[in-house]
């Protein structure tokens, strides 16, 4: 889904009081990791990722990964990505419904 301007502020606006469900270590990005990435978005839609000190992965390398997946990096802050995909079951697709009624100007 490719999102708008204002599709992706909405999102950011929500994405400001989560906690990072996923944590990069030092392991780096593996399938395990990319595993769980698509699963906690499955589930919750919008998640945020954070990257620890000791990983030697870079910001963008670890968004260029999720991204080649076919989920959407909304925002990235230092070592922190909010990402965003619409959930396959249909019982917890929450906040793609009210993405979806933002309209473009």
């Amino acid at each position: 889904m490719e999102l708008t301007g204002k599709q992706k502020r909405y999102l950011r606006s929500l994405a400001v009081n989560i906690k990072p469900i996923v944590q990069i270590g030092k392991g780096g990005v593996n399938n395990e990791i990319l595993t769980s990435i698509r699963q906690a978005c499955d589930a919750r839609e919008l998640i945020k990722v954070n990257i620890l000190q000791n990983s030697d992965e870079t910001s963008s390398d670890v968004a260029e990964r999720i991204e080649e997946m076919g989920l959407d990096v909304v925002q990235i802050i230092g070592r922190n990505l909010v990402i965003f995909k619409v959930s396959d079951k249909k019982e917890n697709r929450k906040i793609s419904k009210e993405v979806k009624e933002i309209k473009p100007a």
